[in-house]
Order: C-alpha cells, then sequence, then structure tokens
C-alpha cells in the first residue's frame, strides 16, 4: 500500500504508531519548561509583593533551569562560566570574577520589622518575567506552526 506522500520502498506509517509525539522534540520541550518556569516565577514573585509589609518575610526567588545543549538535559542549578581569550587581541584577564552576573543587592535593605523585600526590585522582576514569558510562548506558537507548515497542515 502506497499514501500519498510515501516513496518506493517505504512503508506508511499506521496512525496509531507515530515514531514521535510532537511533545517528544526537545525544542519544544525545553519551551514549555521554560514556560512552567515563568507560571511559578510569577507566583513567587506575586508572593514576595504581597508579603512586602509581613513581619520576618524573606523574599524567594526560583532558580532558572539550564539546558544542556545535545542531551536535552535539564538542571535547575547555576554554574559560572569561565570567561575565554579567543584571540591576542582581547584584554587578558587576571583575577577576574567569572560571574560578574550576581545580584548583589539580596538582603541589602531591611527593614526594622525584619522585612527585606524592595517592592521596585520585586516589580522590575515581575515585568522582565512577563517579557521573557511573551517571548517564549511566541516561539513555542511559531515552533507549533512551522512544524504545522512542514507536515502541510498549516
Amino acid at each position: 500500500m502506497r499514501g500519498k506522500f510515501c516513496l518506493p520502498g517505504i512503508k506508511p506509517v499506521a496512525k496509531g504508531n507515530a515514531a514521535m509525539a510532537i511533545s517528544d522534540l526537545p525544542t519544544l520541550s525545553i519551551l514549555r519548561t521554560k514556560m512552567q518556569w515563568h507560571e511559578e516565577r510569577q507566583k513567587v514573585l506575586a508572593e514576595n509583593v504581597s508579603n512586602s509589609n509581613t513581619p520576618n518575610f524573606k523574599p524567594r526567588d526560583l532558580v532558572e533551569p539550564k539546558f544542556e545543549i545535545g542531551s536535552g538535559k535539564i538542571d535547575g542549578g547555576a554554574t559560572t562560566l569561565a570567561m575565554a581569550r579567543t584571540s591576542s587581541s582581547h584584554i587578558a584577564s587576571d583575577n577576574a570574577d567569572p560571574s560578574f552576573g550576581e545580584n548583589n543587592r539580596a538582603g541589602f535593605l531591611t527593614r526594622p520589622a525584619g522585612n527585606s523585600v524592595s517592592l521596585e526590585d520585586e516589580m522590575l522582576k515581575v515585568s522582565s518575567n512577563q517579557m521573557n514569558y511573551a517571548a517564549v510562548t511566541e516561539l513555542y506558537s511559531k515552533s507549533l506552526h512551522l512544524l504545522k507548515t512542514a507536515i502541510g497542515k498549516g
């Protein structure tokens, strides 16, 4: 039996025996994980804002998931990346701290009641989280549209 899109010598796959589900694609899986992380982070940040006047409340945040390229492995821990000098024209770094993106303001201001929530910082995190979520959902949507186009249904 030859289907409309089958090559000679290739047997068509029955409907119930698909080789790979869309949910198994690593790129879409990574994007879904990232969207879920942004959703959970939004809840944590909203909790921080709502408890900004609660005595002894310490703000919390989630660790961003990292994705190992090629394997699809997801890791929630944070690691640092060492700087590399790839050209002789680059300035050499002697003792430069490779983790220059750290937040040094954590716990900077604590009120007499013991609360250390900074509404300005939390609202900046909320707006950044919203923009990143929008970008990830747009990528997810475009990826699905690309797959639909590739199979002739888009």
